[in-house]
């Protein structure tokens, strides 16, 4: 399972003592939106593909009653989800090659882990077969609002979502280009702001946080300048696989 990374700082605490289990922006306020705007009916079969603990899918069971299943490739996120319920079900699986039959799922959540795939166009094209046909795509994460920052992200010395974070165009070209119809892109980068601001708050400052999220010394500083000159937003967006194929 060497086709994706893997988020270490997922893994760790020093996201998750601030985000908890949901280790994203928002929380579940983007998946409550994406949920009431797909309408999806109770029993529909959803993927979540980066669950990490499992948390979503969890919630899509209890709260929704969702038919809801998970992959993620850290097995230490997976059995600290196992942990908290046993009966979860998640199972270890990269978004590049996915353990499910074509046309088997209603709708995919990818929510801040597409920009963690190596090969994020391999991925969309498995969400693309697994999905039936007018199934939904619902992916948040983070991307760049200047272009001129993108090349200096992908040296960045952390594994994270602002690694692989791409600009708006090409993030939507590329979901085009697997076959799928855009229905929907809104920027949310307000609650990436506010996970900022809360993360400054728990570690005292961006360096100290990115410095905690390595065991070996870090250019804290460099990585702030980066990421700043990047001007990372958060976005939702929906698309659909059309009635063909």
């Amino acid at each position: 399972m060497s086709t994706e990374k893997i988020c270490r700082i997922y893994e760790g605490s020093a996201v998750r003592q601030v985000t908890g289990d949901s280790i994203r922006p928002g929380g579940f306020t983007l998946t409550d939106r994406a949920i009431n705007l797909c309408a999806l009916p109770s029993g529909a079969r959803i993927l979540d593909v980066g669950c990490g603990t499992g948390a979503t899918v969890e919630y899509l069971i209890t709260k929704y009653k969702l038919n809801a299943v998970g992959v993620d490739p850290s097995d230490i996120l997976l059995e600290t989800g196992r942990q908290r319920r046993p009966d979860l079900p998640i199972f270890q699986a990269v978004g590049e090659c996915l353990p499910f039959s074509r046309g088997s799922m209603d709708c995919i959540f990818v929510e801040c882990s597409l920009s963690l795939m190596i090969d994020i166009d391999l991925a969309l094209a498995e969400f693309y077969r697994v999905l039936k046909n007018n199934g939904l795509l619902v992916i948040t994460d983070i991307y760049a609002r200047n272009p001129e920052g993108v090349y200096q992200l992908r040296s960045l010395p952390v594994e994270c979502c602002l690694k692989g974070a791409m600009v708006r165009e090409e993030l939507i070209k590329r979901v085009e280009d697997a076959g799928f119809n855009i229905t929907l892109w809104e920027d949310h980068s307000d609650l990436l702001n506010e996970l900022t601001f809360r993360l400054i708050m728990a570690h005292g400052s961006l360096e100290s946080f990115w410095q905690s999220t390595s065991p070996e010394e870090i250019d804290a500083i460099k990585i702030r300048k980066v990421v700043t000159r990047a001007r990372p937003g958060y976005f939702l967006l929906i698309a659909a696989k059309p009635e063909r194929d």
